[in-house]
């Protein structure tokens, strides 16, 4: 468990295992163990990839209602039917395809923590149903007129200024004032310069473990190019940075060849004369391929194998070419 700043998938982290060196993560996990000692709903604001559903899990595991049901559920780009169907559950028969009684989001985390993720997104008629359900615990099943009931602690969130957006916009003032009890902003991990160096050993630590590896550090340039990049994906991307480099290194150390940021190809390593030109080699592309690959499946060498319909031998024999190369 980390001791100094959460990693992107500590889904067991409690509270008491996040600190910061940054005041505004600071004062955020201050009021986060504020909010872990109430049942007042939470609204977490922040941008896409800072960690809000991470967060959301350590004051459920934080809290009173830590040994039950914590049951995320994300809004975004759902059909109505579908919407309802899967917070407030339906009954057989009710729509096409309904086989069997499903039980919803809302009656899945009764007595426990309802984390809702892309709040902004909920269409009118689910805010008036979600409404309904937090002041008076009772919802219906689709097709049927049976009320239901459900004690649910709600954690919201959205990476929107859900406060301006109220009242205008289709999200219901009175839905925002209901959820936003306890507001928490999450600041992006560009605002946090401080807790990166750590969050890099931790992340770097994580993946090599998870890949079986002895990495144990980055090289002078890899460094400074991690620490002064701007990270428009925060804490997600950042995870799968580094898993990416974790699974291309063959040494011990990360050098800046093996970073695959913003999508990019690894940087060349320097070269003057006809070297250069091998940047438009057959073998540089596929090199570049299988690291776009890795990158897209944050490192999975399993599915990046699978992705690129080879072997895992065969994938393990190119990266150790791609190791030899970014070396001459």
């Amino acid at each position: 468990m980390p001791t100094a700043v959460h990693s992107y998938d500590d889904t067991d982290a409690t509270l008491d295992a996040f600190c910061s060196d940054d005041g505004a993560m600071q004062a955020c996990l201050e009021r986060a163990r504020m909010a872990a000692k109430t049942d007042l709903p939470i609204l977490i604001l922040g941008e896409s990839g800072t960690g809000k559903t991470i967060l959301a899990r350590a004051i459920h595991n934080s809290s009173a209602r830590r040994a039950r049901p914590f049951i995320a559920f994300n809004a975004a780009a759902l059909s109505e039917t579908l919407l309802d169907s899967q917070l407030f559950g339906h009954e057989r028969g009710a729509f096409t395809g309904a086989q069997n009684r499903v039980k919803g989001k809302f009656e899945l985390a009764n007595t426990g923590t309802l984390f809702l993720d892309e709040v902004a997104d909920l269409s009118p008629s689910a805010q008036s149903k979600i409404l309904r359900a937090v002041e008076s615990g009772e919802f219906e099943r689709l097709g049927s007129e049976t009320l239901q009931r459900a004690d649910v602690r709600l954690i919201s969130a959205t990476n929107h200024p859900l406060s301006a957006a109220a009242g205008r916009n289709g999200f219901r003032e009175d839905l925002f004032y209901r959820i936003a009890g306890i507001t928490l902003t999450v600041p992006s991990l560009r605002e946090r310069p401080h807790d990166l160096p750590t969050l890099l050993v931790n992340e770097i630590a994580r993946a090599s473990r998870r890949h079986g590896t002895s990495i144990v550090g980055l090289d002078r340039d890899a460094a400074n190019r991690l620490l002064t990049y701007s990270w428009p994906g925060n804490l997600r991307e950042l995870s799968k940075v580094v898993s990416a480099a974790v699974a291309l290194t063959t040494g011990e150390v990360i050098g800046v060849e093996q970073l695959l940021l913003g999508g990019e190809a690894p940087a060349p390593t320097t070269a003057t004369g006809p070297a250069a030109k091998s940047d438009r080699s057959l073998r540089q592309a596929v090199h570049r391929h299988i690291s776009n690959v890795l990158h897209e499946v944050g490192g999975n060498k399993r599915r990046a194998a699978r992705e690129l319909g080879v072997s895992r031998a065969t994938l393990e024999r190119k990266l150790q070419e791609m190791a030899k190369a970014s070396r001459r």
